[in-house]
């Protein structure tokens, strides 16, 4: 096998990887696409319920949007709601603001739960940024191509100034597989799990 030949797997996996990492903003745009054979196929692979997938969907918006009107462009906030439990990431310029931003999400109806991962420093750059999406495509591209027992459509990725934050519902062995992939991919800082275990895949 040529060394180009051993490579496509994972180029196409980058690829397929950098496509799911967009389908949030593809929706509005394409909602044909989004509402299709492969959008069924992503719903039907999630081990959330659908009305807690909408829910989240909800969540982040509506997060968002709070953060947007309340801060503006003094912050930069990624919203991630899973299951419910809403990871907070990015910068914001102090303790107060930080806190004000985790407790108005808290007022959002159907939040379970919020990690506060908000740093403390100057809204970051856009190549920051860029360099964040791209760890995130790595890691899914990686997840795609692994041979761990379980679908890449399970584990959530986040990624904050190098750091990937893992989220899903998985079984212990499962999130072992997934942190072990994150762990060894090239440029990322740290993991951080925010696993929901299960005893054993559904049926």
């Amino acid at each position: 096998m040529t060394a180009l030949n051993k490579t496509v797997p994972s180029l196409r996996a980058l690829a397929l990887a950098a496509l799911l990492g967009l389908a949030p903003q593809l929706q509005g745009c394409f909602p044909l696409v989004a509402g299709g054979v492969g959008a069924t196929a992503l719903v039907l692979d999630d081990r959330r319920s659908v009305g807690a997938q909408t829910e989240d969907k909800e969540i982040d918006l509506r997060g968002e949007s709070r953060i947007n009107d309340r801060f503006g462009d003094k912050v930069h906030v990624n919203v991630t709601s899973f299951n419910r439990n809403l990871l907070l990431t990015g910068e914001a310029p102090d303790a107060a603001t930080k806190a004000q931003i985790e407790k108005i999400v808290r007022e959002i109806p159907n939040v379970r739960g919020v990690v506060n991962e908000i740093q403390i420093a100057g809204v970051s750059s856009y190549s920051s940024r860029g360099n964040d999406s791209y760890l995130t495509s790595k890691v899914k591209a990686r997840f795609i191509d692994n041979s761990g027992g379980f679908s890449a459509n399970q584990v959530k990725v986040v990624t904050e100034s190098g750091v990937v934050y893992l989220l899903g519902l998985v079984t212990r062995k499962e999130a072992e597989a997934a942190v072990e992939i994150a762990r060894t991919t090239g440029g990322v800082q740290k993991v951080v799990r925010m696993f929901e275990y299960i005893e054993a895949p559904p049926k």
